[in-house]
This record gives structure tokens, sequence and C-alpha cells, in this order.
């Protein structure tokens, strides 16, 4: 018998990741215990408790009993955003393998992972084709004055004017650096290339051969340059302690006044007073942002007052399908793991 805890959450069920651990390929039978995190919550209630975990790490989580116990004889682990901490791990003497059905990995206690014999993790980027496509809408949409231009119609204006009137261009003639060559940054490069545009990245972990080689038409460069050379400069990096406030005023000041800034990945990775005061003096032609300091918005927030930043409701990911199928993607790559060790 093979033992299999699953741990879903407000967005990914139990349910949904036992549906998923049945498909394993495992010995049989398999004997599946289920059980919820922060079951009770909204959806907007758990964003604040992702930001807390994405910010802390899961070891400020307490867990249950029932659930240590459980875990105390599991060989597989399926969650979502549940958190693996230490004391967790600490129970799970016979644990061989972590599923977890999203592409970062903050809530899972790496150094304990490391410390533990044979013990794997696997995770899959749940969403990145929606959040790359919708970076790119974004674009478009900062650029050419499409949100700016849909608001005011429905109050009843018929704008002609805008304030980046002095830069607008077409889209083909604008240069993107991309800060940020994971898998939603790779996606957006494939996809704007394609388009015509010419990109640049920085990624402190790739080299231009093996971007090459993996057939990206893009230019590796400094942070430095990405900012003061692109027309619009794209953030794809998750927060750790080197990207926190990595955007300040000193890679703000290096824009091209022509330039946008556009944000879908997390907002502590901008210095939100230098942004506020980038964008209040003009100094750049404008942004698109995803992500806010505080969600949902506060209605005295700066940025509303601000005609040259589009502001969406922290959507890029949410499809119908992005979530949904998230166990069914860590079901088939758990199982290519699996194949390998027979």
């Amino acid at each position: 018998m093979t033992n299999v805890v699953v741990i879903g959450d407000p967005f990914v069920p139990a349910n949904n990741l036992a549906s998923a651990a049945k498909g394993l390929m495992l010995e049989a039978p398999i004997n599946i215990q289920r059980f919820e995190w922060r079951a009770g919550q909204s959806r907007s209630e758990f964003r604040e408790t992702i930001k807390i975990l994405e910010r802390d790490g899961p070891n400020n989580f307490e867990w249950p009993l029932e659930i240590l116990e459980a875990v105390s004889t599991a060989e597989y682990l399926l969650v979502h955003l549940a958190p693996v901490s230490q004391k967790l791990l600490a129970h799970a003497k016979k644990l061989k393998m972590i599923g977890t059905c999203r592409g970062g990995l903050e809530h899972i206690d790496l150094t304990a992972v490391k410390e533990s014999k044979n013990l794997s993790v696997i995770n899959v980027i749940r969403n990145a084709e929606p959040v790359a496509d919708f970076t790119i809408g974004l674009m478009y949409a900062t650029v050419r004055n499409i949100a700016t231009s849909a608001i005011q119609v429905k109050n009843g204006r018929w704008p002609q004017n805008f304030p980046n009137d002095a830069y607008k261009t077409s889209f083909s003639n604008l240069k993107v650096g991309l800060v940020g060559l994971g898998h939603i940054g790779k996606i957006v490069a494939k996809q704007l290339t394609a388009l015509g545009l010419e990109v640049s990245a920085y990624d402190a972990f790739m080299d231009q051969a093996t971007l090459d080689q993996e057939g990206y038409r893009v230019q590796l460069k400094s942070l430095k340059e990405i900012f003061s050379d692109s027309d619009v400069v794209s953030l794809h990096l998750r927060v750790v302690p080197e990207t926190i406030k990595l955007v300040d005023h000193s890679l703000l000041s290096l824009m091209k006044p022509s330039a946008y800034l556009i944000n879908t990945a997390r907002p502590d990775i901008i210095d939100r007073a230098d942004l506020i005061e980038c964008l209040t003096k003009k100094r750049i032609a404008g942004a698109g942002i995803d992500v806010l300091w505080e969600e949902p918005i506060n209605p005295n927030e700066p940025l509303l007052e601000l005609d040259n930043v589009v502001i969406t409701s922290h959507i890029a990911g949410d499809t119908i399908d992005a979530i949904e199928r998230s166990p069914q993607l860590l079901q088939t790559e758990m199982n290519k793991v699996l194949q390998k060790l027979k």
C-alpha cells in the first residue's frame, strides 16, 4: 500500500488533488488522506494569507496534530499552497516526494527538504501562459491608451489627447526589456519576437549561449542597460531578499521619458514611493500594473489620482483553466519522474 496525503486550500480543494493522486503511477492500493488548509477563508482573504506566506515563508504556520500524524506515514505529499514547514517535514520521515501545483516554492522549506534523504520536489507552472498573455495585453492597453480611453468613454467623454501623445508609436517599433527569464518571461519573449519586436532581457541565472541554443531571439543585457535602453520594461521576478525594492529611483531614473514600466509579477519588487514620484513628475510615459502593495486597492491610493498609469485587479493568471487543471499538470510531471524511477 502507498500512503498519500493531499492538502487543499481555497483555490485548489483537496478533492482535486486527490483525483490527481489517484492517477499517479504508484504501487496499489493507494491510500489517500485528504485535508484542507484555510478552508474557511474567502479567496480574497486567502490572497492576504498568500502574501504573508510568500513574504515570511512556511515556518510561521502551525499544523494540527491530525495532519502531522498523517504525514508521518506518508510517502507522497500533494499541495497547492499549504505550507510545507520544517516541523511538518520533521514528522514526515517516510516522505519520498512533494508535489505542488504552482511554480513558486516559497511555501516549502527547501533547506529542510535538502536535509531529508531521497526527498524530491516536483512543481508545475500552472499559469505561465495566461500571465504572459495578460502581460502583452497590458503593454498594448498602456502604450496605446486602450484602457484609459475605454474608461473615459464609459464616463461619457470622447478623449483624443493623452499624456503620452508625444511618444505614441506603432507597437512593433518598441524595444522591450524583460527583467527575469523564467517560464513567464520566456513565453513573453517568444510571443513578442513573433510579433516582430526587438527583445532584450536581464536574468542573473541565464547565459547567452543557452538562450541562443533554446531558440530565443533575445539579447541579454545588464539590469541598468535594460532600464536605459528599453521603450517598455516588463518585470518577471519572484520576491526574494535580493529583489525587494529592486526597482527604485536609481533604476527608474535611467528610463527614457518615453518609456513604460509593466509589472504583472509582485509589487514588492518596486519601491512604491519611488514609482509614485516617478509617475507624478511624469519622468516616464506611464506604467501598467496588475499587482499592488495593498489589495484590494485602498480608495485613497495615490496612483488612482494619476492619468499615466493603468491598474488592474491582480487578474493576470486568472483564467478558468489555469488553476482548475493544475493538479492534472502536476500528475503528469510526477508520473514522468515516477516512470524513470521504475
